[in-house]
Order: C-alpha cells, then structure tokens, then sequence
C-alpha cells in the first residue's frame, strides 16, 4: 500500500444523549477520546495481523441514538431549501439483548480475525476489548480461553466511553508498561447498529 502514516481516532461525548433519568442507562457511559497512528513500515514490521467485521441493522431497536431533527424552511434564491436540526432523541440499550449479543459474537468475531492472522489464541498476549461491561469482557475471555489477567481493562475508571475506550486503554496500557513493542493484541469491539469488529 502506498499509505504510510493512518491517524485512528475514537471519541464520543455520550453525556450529550443520556437520558438522566434512566439508571438503567446514565450510571454506564463516561464522554472520552483517543487516537493513535499507525505506521506503514514495511511488511517485516509488526502492525495489523488480521481482522475481521460485521454490522446487521436489524439490531438498532437494542442500541441506538436515533435522529430526531426536525425539517425548517431555508430562504434561498429560487425557493425555500428544508433542512432539519441536528437532534437526537436519548440513546436506548436494552442491556440483556446487548450483553447476550456482545458475548455470542464477540468471541466469533475474534476467532475470525486469528484466522486471518494465522494464530491462536496461545499466541495472543493481551485481550483488549471495548469497555463495555466487566461481565461482558470475563465472558468473552472465557469462551476464547484467554485468562482474565490478560484482558485491558479501565472501566472501573470510566465507565464505557464508547468509541474512545479501547484507544484509552491501549494508551494506558502502553504509558505503564505493561504492554510492549511485539506484543501480541487481539482487539475487539461492538455498538449500535448493531455492529462489530475485531483486530490483531
């Protein structure tokens, strides 16, 4: 590939859209951000291994923050142009439909991208999932047979920061040490949509 340096940002700003009444739902999410580069240095250098991806939107009724704007009429020369506002009703999560989908297709979705990568789970040194759910992340390790002593994880400090959660961890991961330059990490994450995606 001609690319050499690709820019990976993840932030969202959930406050914006919580219900604060839904316990169910405010006490969960945290606003956050994280980016990192990823550099083309050959095929001899560590960097992506494998990956793999899905999205299927008969899930939206179980995560989303749906559009909500409303359409105005815009003065233009030659007739009015409509336009809506940006607004979004709260987001919705029905917690046992999500967890009982996360825990199902996370481990699949992992296990495909290790195909492509051509490992195994014995080769992966640490599991970086998104902070979601600390019950969701034991499950996930469970099935893939990975000890939870290898799993990232910074929820407790957080919350689930959505988009920005896995970069933040990685980051925190990195700045501490305990991940190291060769070290092999197997990433995975999902939201509304519904969708999913995992990394080596």
């Amino acid at each position: 590939t001609r690319m050499k340096n690709i820019l990976v940002i993840g932030a969202d700003a959930l406050s914006r859209w919580i219900d604060w009444d839904d316990r169910n739902v405010c006490i969960l999410f945290g606003d956050g951000a994280g980016a990192m580069v990823l550099t083309n240095e050959g095929d001899e250098a560590p960097g992506i291994l494998g990956f793999s991806a899905h999205s299927n939107g008969n899930g939206y009724p179980d995560l989303n923050c749906l559009y909500a704007g409303e359409p105005r009429a815009v003065k233009t020369p030659g007739g009015d142009t409509m336009i809506t506002s940006a607004k979004y009703s709260g987001l919705y999560m029905n917690g046992q439909e999500v967890y009982k989908f996360a825990t199902r297709e996370v481990p699949r979705v992992v296990q495909e991208a290790l195909e492509m990568a051509e490992l195994t789970v014995d080769d992966v040194d640490w599991l970086l999932l998104h902070q979601a759910n600390i019950r969701i992340m034991d499950v996930v390790a469970k099935r893939l047979g990975i000890p939870f002593e290898k799993v990232i994880h910074n929820l407790d400090q957080y919350g689930n920061t959505s988009a920005a959660s896995i970069p933040i961890a990685l980051s925190e991961a990195v700045a501490s040490g305990k991940v190291k330059k060769g070290d092999v990490i197997a990433c995975s994450g999902f939201g509304a949509g519904l969708s999913w995606g995992s990394v080596i």
